[in-house]
């Protein structure tokens, strides 16, 4: 999330319709990573599947976790609504980086970074934001790269432009010190609404301009070559959550069964005992 290193994109086939960064899916750059990751290791074989042993890389774990998370934002900005246009890893500079989400609507233009911790204590304060304790660059990275967009948005409209930037935390307990954040932080559920209630700062008209800026490439990256982005990756992104969501349930199966297993040898005695119990009865009867 944030300032991802991703796989080089391909250019558009000959002869086909350019595409428009609106045609990059919410956590698409995270998604190649991890699935590349995967691609590197061996398959589990049939046994390791009947056992529910989990497919998930080790080393793709932090991938796969920032790609939910950044599908999960991405879910709460589509709720903006028309008047709004959510751009989703949009690479930026000179190298393999990206931005998680740009929006552009008529309370601002905004650039969000997103960071999954959830299932962790995350503190905020200043440019400082801790996990579990453990001081990140989370914070300064968000501030970077909104002067970054900013500088490079203007550059295109040819007049000064401010990109403003969003951290959005996922997180199980998120707390902020006396010392007001220098980024705005704000959990997933609260981005939608928090953008949507800002006094207006465009017009239409500006918000239709600045939209086509937002979406060319050339704006964000010296490369203006448009990819042509296709589902594939997404797809294989979902089975491989598929695969790990029935890895998990055949671990729990296996766990209950083990139980049953076990609770299985006293249960048959204590049955044997009541029957015993009952034939007595109907002998003395």
């Amino acid at each position: 999330m944030g300032e991802h290193t991703i796989t080089a994109d391909r250019p558009s086939p000959k002869g086909t319709a350019p595409l428009t960064l609106r045609a990059r899916k919410p956590g698409y750059a995270v998604m190649q990573q991890c699935l590349a990751i995967q691609a590197d290791g061996r398959a589990l074989t049939t046994w390791q599947r009947f056992w529910g042993h989990d497919p998930l890389r080790p080393e793709a774990r932090s991938w796969f976790k920032g790609a939910i998370g950044e599908r999960q934002v991405a879910a709460q900005l589509e709720e903006l609504g028309p008047d709004f246009t959510v751009l989703h890893a949009v690479p930026i500079g000179k190298g393999s980086t990206d931005i998680d989400h740009v929006v552009v609507g008529p309370t601002g233009v905004f650039s969000i970074n997103t960071k999954n911790h959830s299932g962790h204590a995350v503190w905020a304060g200043g440019r400082t934001l801790m996990v579990n304790g453990q001081r990140t660059p989370h914070a300064h990275r968000a501030l970077v790269e909104g002067e970054r967009a900013t500088a490079l948005l203007s550059a295109a409209a040819g007049g000064p432009i401010l990109v403003q930037p969003i951290l959005v935390v996922a997180a199980a307990d998120l707390r902020f010190g006396k010392t007001p954040p220098a980024a705005v932080i704000l959990e997933p559920e609260r981005v939608g609404d928090w953008i949507r209630g800002l006094p207006r700062a465009h017009s239409d008209e500006a918000v239709r301009f600045l939209s086509m800026l937002a979406e060319e490439r050339g704006t964000w990256h010296v490369d203006a070559v448009v990819i042509n982005d296709t589902l594939r990756h997404v797809q294989r992104f979902e089975r491989l959550e598929r695969e790990i969501a029935d890895a998990r349930s055949r671990r729990s199966l296996m766990r209950r069964a083990r139980v049953l297993a076990v609770l299985a040898v006293p249960a048959g005695g204590l049955l044997g005992y009541w029957w015993a119990v009952a034939a007595a009865a109907m002998a003395a009867a």
